[in-house]
C-alpha cells in the first residue's frame, strides 16, 4: 500500500482529490492502491524534563543543565486519536509519501512520525509549492526520492532540541534565581523570544531615556527665469553645526534670512542624470508582512494566516512560508497563464494589458538564487468576491509585484542644484519622471514619503548653470530631532531579519547575517 503523509485534512483532501481517493474512513481517505491520511500539524512533541528523570519535576539550580543523553517524543494528547490511525496504516504501507509542507517543519511532522513508529519501509517526497489541481498533478509525476530532503529532517531536530534545551535550561534557571529574590511566576527565557524582547526593550529604553535638541532649518524661495522652486541653506561654520550638519543656532538662522531675503544669487553648480529603478522582487513571508504591516498595520501571525488561507483554501497563491524572493526560470513557461488570469479576473487591472511585456525577464528569475521555495506568487484564478477584505489586501501586494516583473524600469531625471547666495550654499534637488513603468502599479501616494522626498520628487523649473536668481522669501523652520519610533510588527521582524546590525561581536555578526538574523520565515515567535 501507498501511503501519502500530510501535513493536515485540509491539504490530504486537496492531495487526495487528484488522487481519486475519493473514500473517506475514519482520519484518511482511500483509492485504489493509496491511502491519503494527515496528522493535525505535530502530533508528537518533545517530552518534558520529568519523562527523562521523575527528579527533575522539581525546579533546582543543582539540577542543571539537563542534558538528554537519547531524546524522547510523546504524543500530543489532542492528536492520539489521530496517531493511532496513522501508526496502524504505517504498519500496513509498503511507500510513504512524505506530502506535508515543503519545508523543515513539514519534513520534521512527517519524519519523527515514522522514526517514532519504527517505520522502515521505502520513503518518497511529494514536494509541492501550491495546491491547485494542475501544480498537484505537475508534483505527483515528479515525485523525489526520500533521502532528497531527509537532511531538512535533521535540520528540524536541531532546531527543535535546541529550542528545547535553551527554554527548559535558562528558563528554569533565571526562574529559581528570579524567586530567590522574592519575584513569584515563570520567567520564560526561548531562543527567539528572548533576543527579539531585547531589541523591543532596547527601543523602548532609547525612546524613554531621548532628549529632543532643536536645531533649524532655512528654506529660500528663488525666482529664476523660468519658474519658482525652493532651496535649504547648507551651513558651512562647525560652530554652529551639530554632527549631522544641522544648524543648532536659532539666532544664525534668523540673522541669515534677514541678510539673504531680496538679494540676487546664481545657480554654481547643475547636474541632471538619468535613475532607473527596477521593479521590486516577488514577496518572501517577511516582506509581506512588513508591507502588510506598514500599508494596513496587520500583525504577522494575521498576514501568516492570511497568506496560508490565500494558499491552501482558496488556492489562489503558492506556498507562503518561503524566504526567497526569486523565481526558477521554467516557472517563466507559466507567466503568460497567470498573467492573463490575473487581468481577466480584476477589470480594475484591465488598463496594464497594454503596457505589459511578457518578453520582459526581470532579475526576479534566477535559478542561482533558488532556495527550498520560490517566491510567492498567483496561481490560479481567484474570486474576488469570495475574499475578505484583509485577504483581498495581501492578494494584491502579492499579484502586484508579481505583475511588475513585465512592466519597465521607472526612469526619471534627477537634478541636484546649488545655488550661492552672499556666501551660503543652498542646495535644492528635483525629478522628472521620463518612464512611469512599473510605478503604475504602486502610486507614490501608498509610499509613505515624507515632506523632503515629496520636494525631491518635484520637478524644477528649467534651470542653467550661472543664471541669476533672486531669493524672494526666505522661511525660518524650527524643529526638534526625534526619537527612534517603538517597533511594529513589520519593523520587528525587519529588525530581526538584520539582527546582525546590533552585535559588535564580529564573529557573531558574521554568522547572523549568514542565517539572515533570528527567527524563522513564519514570524516572530
Amino acid at each position: 500500500m501507498r501511503l501519502f503523509l500530510c501535513e493536515k485534512p485540509s491539504q490530504a483532501r486537496d492531495i487526495a482529490r487528484v488522487l481519486g481517493a475519493g473514500q473517506l474512513s475514519g482520519g484518511f481517505l482511500k483509492g485504489e492502491g493509496c491511502v491519503v491520511t494527515w496528522g493535525f500539524g505535530h502530533l508528537l512533541e518533545q517530552a518534558p524534563p520529568e519523562q527523562y528523570d521523575p527528579a527533575l519535576k522539581r525546579w533546582s539550580l543543582e539540577a542543571l543543565p539537563i542534558l538528554p543523553s537519547t531524546w524522547k517524543m510523546e504524543i500530543k494528547k489532542s492528536g492520539r486519536k489521530q496517531f493511532g490511525v496513522v501508526k496502524k496504516l504505517l504498519s500496513q504501507a509498503t511507500e510513504v509519501v512524505v506530502a506535508t509542507d515543503a519545508d523543515r517543519e513539514g519534513e520534521t511532522i512527517a519524519r519523527e512520525l515514522l522514526d517514532y513508529c519504527g517505520y522502515r519501509g521505502k520513503v518518497t517526497r511529494l514536494w509541492l509549492s501550491a495546491l491547485d489541481d494542475a501544480s498537484i498533478r505537475k508534483a505527483l509525476a515528479g515525485i523525489r526520492p526520500g533521502e532528497v530532503t531527509y537532511p531538512l529532517y535533521l535540520a528540524g531536530l536541531g532546531r527543535s532540541r535546541a529550542d528545547w534545551l535553551v527554554g527548559m535550561n535558562l528558563t528554569r534557571a533565571y526562574t529559581v534565581l528570579a524567586q530567590r529574590q522574592g519575584h513569584q511566576g515563570v520567567l520564560s527565557v526561548g531562543r527567539v523570544q528572548t533576543p527579539a524582547l531585547r531589541l523591543v526593550v532596547d527601543r523602548d529604553r532609547e525612546i524613554a531615556n531621548f532628549v529632543p535638541q532643536p536645531f533649524w532649518e532655512v528654506m529660500a524661495h528663488l525666482q529664476a527665469s523660468s519658474g519658482t522652486f525652493q532651496a535649504k541653506w547648507q551651513p558651512h561654520d562647525a560652530s554652529i553645526q551639530d554632527v549631522a550638519g544641522r544648524c543648532i543656532s536659532e539666532a544664525a538662522a534668523r540673522s541669515l534670512a534677514q541678510r539673504v531675503t531680496g538679494q540676487q544669487g546664481s545657480v554654481n553648480h547643475l547636474e541632471t542624470s538619468r535613475k532607473k529603478e527596477t521593479a521590486p522582487l516577488v514577496m518572501d513571508l517577511s516582506s509581506l508582512q512588513q508591507e502588510a504591516s506598514r500599508r494596513f498595520g496587520y500583525g504577522a501571525q494575521q498576514v501568516l494566516d492570511i497568506a496560508q488561507s490565500l494558499y491552501e483554501v482558496h488556492k489562489a497563491t503558492s506556498y507562503p512560508r518561503t524566504d526567497c524572493r526569486y523565481l526558477p526560470e521554467s516557472q517563466l513557461e507559466d507567466a503568460d497563464r497567470i498573467v492573463t488570469m490575473l487581468l481577466y479576473s480584476d477589470e480594475a487591472l484591465s488598463p496594464l494589458r497594454q503596457l505589459l511585456d511578457m518578453n520582459r525577464k526581470s532579475r526576479v528569475w534566477n535559478d542561482s538564487k533558488i532556495t527550498a521555495h520560490h517566491g510567492i506568487i498567483p496561481t490560479a484564478a481567484c474570486d474576488l468576491a469570495k475574499l475578505s477584505d484583509a485577504e483581498r489586501n495581501v492578494y494584491d501586494l502579492i499579484r502586484r509585484h508579481y505583475l511588475a516583473q513585465f512592466l519597465p524600469a521607472h526612469a526619471y531625471d534627477q537634478t541636484e542644484v546649488r545655488v550661492g547666495l552672499e556666501g551660503e550654499v543652498f542646495v535644492a534637488s528635483g525629478r522628472q519622471v521620463r518612464v512611469e513603468g512599473w510605478r503604475v502599479l504602486f502610486p507614490r501616494a501608498a509610499a509613505g514619503e515624507g515632506d523632503e522626498e515629496e520636494r525631491e520628487a518635484t520637478p524644477l523649473p528649467v534651470l542653467s548653470e550661472g543664471e541669476s536668481c533672486q531669493a524672494q522669501q526666505l522661511e525660518v523652520l524650527a524643529k526638534q530631532t526625534t526619537p527612534p519610533k517603538p517597533f511594529t510588527e513589520g519593523t520587528l521582524i525587519a529588525a530581526m531579519k538584520h539582527a546582525a546590525r546590533f552585535v559588535t561581536d564580529e564573529r557573531l555578526k558574521a554568522r547572523l547575517k549568514e542565517t539572515a538574523g533570528i527567527g524563522t520565515v513564519s514570524g516572530p515567535g
